[in-house]
């Protein structure tokens, strides 16, 4: 699957969050953990210990899973820099979902989830999003997943703040080939990726 960026961005690389790449994460969050501390650990963790560890300790939770060899998402790169993320991971990692009435489990299917995306302010309203779901999807698909979900949100307005649309927008997972499945929420579908093997 290869979705071209924006026309003005320069060629994008996806790798996979390793231990080595540590520092290119930090570098891309910055002081605020992307936003307001999280670290990407929103979905991974209760509420309540998501409240306790907000900030520093959200950072060495997620530094600890890259260094035991779990991969929690992709670092995208434009001319060696680190511009962007995207979390994907089996759905089990993220227990979050399976406490969440919106997002609850469709069915006992495996499946993995792309979950958030953060991009380098830069770089927001390029492009950046879809090219990234599509490699994240494909990164999923050669570990052995069948079936990729996505939770985005459909905004009732064409303008939300950044922070709310961290899941990202329905309207670039339909790009890249997913289909609603299910919408237990006005502005939340469950997406499923469609692949060219299941649209026949």
């Amino acid at each position: 699957m290869n979705m071209p960026p924006h026309p003005a961005l320069p060629p994008l690389e996806y790798y996979p969050l390793t231990p080595e790449r540590w520092p290119d994460l930090e570098k891309l969050f910055g002081e605020r953990g992307a936003c307001g501390g999280c670290w990407c650990m929103w979905w991974r963790l209760a509420r309540s210990a998501y409240a306790r560890q907000r900030g520093e300790a959200n950072k060495r939770a997620l530094k600890v899973l890259v260094e035991a060899g779990e991969v929690p998402g992709l670092l995208v790169y434009a001319e060696g820099q680190p511009i962007a993320w995207c979390s994907v991971a089996p759905r089990t990692a993220y227990p979050t979902l399976e406490r969440s009435r919106t997002l609850k489990r469709l069915d006992a299917e495996p499946v993995w989830s792309v979950m958030c995306f953060f991009v380098a302010r830069p770089f927001r309203g390029q492009g950046v999003t879809v090219p990234l779901l599509a490699a994240a999807v494909a990164y999923a698909r050669q570990h052995g997943a069948t079936i990729v979900e996505g939770y985005p949100v459909e905004p009732r307005t064409a303008r939300m703040p950044d922070v709310f649309a961290s899941t990202g927008l329905a309207s670039a997972f339909r790009k890249v080939g997913f289909l609603e499945v299910l919408r237990r929420s006005e502005t939340r579908p469950i997406m499923r990726y469609v692949g060219e093997e299941q649209e026949g």
